[in-house]
């Protein structure tokens, strides 16, 4: 299991559209993938956009990401690059 923080940075935060880009990211791994809040208020399965759409992360929210399963350190990286750019918004 691996497990690392990390920061929404895009203007609108963890909206809709970008939502739908991490949860098509992550299914496209058999590891499980979880984001929760860093105060552990709420946790959600990176693989349903309503759970992920739950954690009402706006920008400068740390997130703790968290992968466990036979392709963990491939979904790990191809996750935190996907909030490194911006959740595909690198304009903002």
């Amino acid at each position: 299991m691996l497990e690392r923080r990390v920061l929404v940075t895009n203007r609108l935060g963890l909206h809709a559209r970008a939502a739908a880009r991490l949860v098509r990211a992550a299914s496209a791994y058999q590891s499980t993938i979880k984001l929760a809040r860093v105060d552990g208020s709420v946790a959600a399965d990176a693989k349903s956009i309503l759970s992920v759409l739950v954690l009402a992360a706006a920008r400068g929210t740390e997130l703790v990401l968290t992968v466990a399963g036979v392709d963990e350190d491939a979904a790990m990286a191809a996750v935190c690059e996907l909030f490194e750019r911006k959740l595909g918004e690198e304009r903002d």
